[in-house]
C-alpha cells in the first residue's frame, strides 16, 4: 500500500464506525443548510459568481426533469424492419408512440389575439403601484429599497426559475401562485378546474402581464382539452381564452368566464 493511505488501511483492518451511515446521512441533510447560510452572507462579486453558478444548476435540473417528462413524446417508431413488404393500405401510416406533442395547427390557434373577444367585464378599476407592489428593505443595515414584492396572485410557468437572490427585483411568493382557474362555461352553465397555460393580457399594465399578475379582468389561457370541444373543421380544441372575474387575492381562487 503506497504511503499515507493510513486511512484506508486502517478501514481494512478494523472497519468503520457503527454510526458511520448516520453520520454521513446527517451531513447530507445539512448541506443545503450550509448553502443557504454562505449565500445569504456573501456580497460583492463573490455573491454575484456564487449565485450564478446556482441559477445554472437549477436551471440544468429543470431540463433534466423536464427530458424525463417529455419521454413519451411522439416520435416514428423504429421498431419496424424496412426490409419487410407492407400491405398497400398501410404505405401511408406511420407507426407512432402514444404522445403528449401539440400540433402545429394547435400552436398556431394559441397566438390569436384575446381582443378579438367580446369580454364580460370590458371596465376595470384601476390599482394603483402603492397597492400591487410592496416595498423590500435589503441591504445589511436595511436602507435600500429597490426589490418590491408582488401583493396580487400570480401564474409562473412550469418552466419558470427564479433569478438569484441578488439580482431578484420581482418577488412573486410561493403562497400567492396558482396553477388552476375555475372557469366557467357560458352555453353549457357548467364550471370546470381547468390548468392555466399563459397569461395573455393584464388591463392595468403590460408590466403586469409579463410578471403573470392575475387581478379582476386578466385574460388569461386555459387548457380546455378535457372538455372535449372541437371545431368547425372537426380538430380538437387545446386552449381558449377566458376573463378573471373576481379579486383572487382576496378570494384564494380564480373564477373564470370562458370566451366563446
Amino acid at each position: 500500500m503506497p504511503q499515507n493511505e493510513y486511512i484506508e488501511e486502517s478501514i481494512k483492518q478494523h472497519g468503520r464506525r457503527l454510526d458511520h451511515e448516520e453520520r454521513i446521512r446527517k451531513r447530507i441533510a445539512r448541506e443545503p443548510h450550509k448553502r443557504s447560510r454562505v449565500a445569504q452572507s456573501a456580497f460583492g462579486l463573490k455573491a454575484k459568481l456564487l449565485h450564478q453558478r446556482r441559477h445554472a444548476e437549477k436551471v440544468q435540473l429543470k431540463k433534466t426533469l423536464k427530458a424525463h417528462d417529455e419521454r413519451n413524446v411522439k416520435t416514428p417508431s423504429g421498431s419496424a424492419d424496412p426490409q419487410t413488404a407492407r400491405p398497400t393500405y398501410l404505405l401511408d401510416r406511420e407507426e407512432q408512440k402514444d404522445a403528449k406533442a401539440l400540433s402545429t395547427a394547435v400552436k398556431q390557434k394559441r397566438k390569436d389575439k384575446a381582443a378579438k373577444y367580446a369580454v364580460p367585464l370590458p371596465k376595470v378599476r384601476g390599482i394603483a403601484e402603492q397597492e400591487m407592489f410592496k416595498v423590500m428593505k435589503t441591504g445589511k443595515t436595511g436602507r435600500k429599497g429597490w426589490k418590491r414584492m408582488i401583493t396580487k396572485a400570480t401564474f409562473v410557468g412550469e418552466a419558470f426559475t427564479r433569478k438569484p437572490v441578488k439580482l431578484e427585483r420581482f418577488i412573486r411568493p410561493m403562497a400567492l401562485r396558482f396553477k388552476k382557474a375555475n372557469v366557467t362555461h357560458p352555453d353549457l352553465k357548467a364550471t370546470f378546474q381547468l390548468p392555466i397555460i399563459s397569461v395573455k393580457k393584464n388591463p392595468q399594465s403590460p408590466m403586469y402581464t409579463q410578471l403573470g399578475v392575475l387581478t379582476k379582468g386578466t385574460i388569461i389561457e386555459v387548457n380546455v382539452s378535457e372538455l372535449g370541444l372541437v371545431t368547425t373543421g372537426g380538430k380538437a380544441v387545446w386552449g381558449k381564452y377566458a376573463q378573471v372575474t373576481n379579486n383572487p387575492e382576496n378570494d384564494g381562487c380564480i373564477n373564470a368566464v370562458l370566451l366563446v
